[in-house]
């Protein structure tokens, strides 16, 4: 069974993605982890930079080199030329070239492609997350989720996430940020954000995680029951 969940940044996916493969017993994959190891790779080979352009030439070399992912049990590990990225691949330089990478066909590619082999390779379940699972990498999916939530709440939540004081001054900051991120990521010629055709769509604004995780479980339990 896969499950594919897309959403805004702040919706929940991650951590909602994360419980659901443990409480099902499937593994997690977040495509997010992919495209920052590629932009760790780019960064460290000096073809990307979080405050610089980005050409198409450097991402055709970055689109060659050899991200994976494996599986060990229920827990997946994403690698560089076969070392193991952890913390590495939450940096804020990391983070900063993904976002900037993610635009390019190459990569995007490469990333679905990841993604694809390693659910036709893993014999158990697998639950997916991020913009374009459902729509894109794995239209066929048995379950697709679309979570999104007020730009407030996702605010709140990232600056919590980020050991960051939700006042006033920062939610309207990462507020407008959140939303800009939206806009480029919905207008956007390739893959843009959008729930997918046949979507259960969750509003996570007043949910909490174990609201979040059990109306997944939920809906994929009735579905496995059936097939």
């Amino acid at each position: 069974m896969i499950i594919a969940i897309d959403g805004p940044a702040g919706s929940g996916k991650s951590s909602t993605a994360r419980e659901v493969a443990l409480r099902l017993g499937f593994i997690h994959m977040d495509s997010g982890a992919l495209y920052r190891a590629f932009a760790v790779a780019a960064c460290e080979r000096g073809w990307a930079s979080p405050i610089g352009e980005v050409g198409p030439e450097d991402m055709a070399l970055v689109a060659e080199v050899n991200v994976d992912a494996t599986v060990s049990g229920q827990a997946v590990t994403v690698t560089l030329d076969g070392r193991s990225l952890a913390g590495e691949l939450r940096s804020a330089t990391a983070t900063a070239c993904a976002s900037k990478i993610s635009t390019f066909p190459e990569i995007r590619t490469r990333v679905n492609q990841v993604l694809r082999r390693l659910a036709s390779e893993y014999t158990g379940g697998l639950v997916c997350e991020g913009r374009d699972m459902g729509t894109v990498v794995f239209p066929e999916a048995d379950l697709k989720i679309y979570m999104h939530a007020s730009p407030k709440a996702r605010a709140r939540r990232r600056l919590l996430q980020q050991g960051r004081e939700p006042t006033a001054e920062s939610m309207r900051e990462e507020a407008a940020r959140l939303l800009a991120r939206d806009t480029a990521d919905s207008e956007r010629e390739l893959s843009p954000l959008r729930p997918a055709k046949g979507a259960l769509a969750i509003d996570t604004t007043h949910l909490s995680l174990e609201e979040q995780v059990e109306r997944i479980v939920r809906e994929a339990r009735a579905r496995l029951d059936t097939t």
